[in-house]
């Protein structure tokens, strides 16, 4: 179970810095719509910091992709 859990954050890292990326955003930019600090939302992307169910729920809405998609439980945007 613990390994699942390893593997869905490390994908979730994966798929937010992904995600910001193709949008041409800078880790600023995002940090500055989620409200929090720059530093702190690079540690979500590295994986350093586990990204809260409300952030999460934000950037899900602001790339336009579901939950399961940005943990990695499914491959579908959508």
């Amino acid at each position: 179970m613990s390994f699942d859990i390893v593997a869905l954050v490390m994908t979730m890292q994966l798929r937010i810095r992904d995600l910001r990326e193709d949008a041409d955003l800078t880790q600023d930019q995002i940090s500055s719509m989620l409200h929090c600090d720059q530093s702190l939302y690079s540690k979500y992307e590295r994986g350093e910091r586990v990204l809260p169910l409300d952030l999460a729920i934000k950037l899900a809405e602001f790339y336009h992709v579901s939950l399961d998609y940005l943990v990695g439980r499914s491959d579908k945007r959508t």
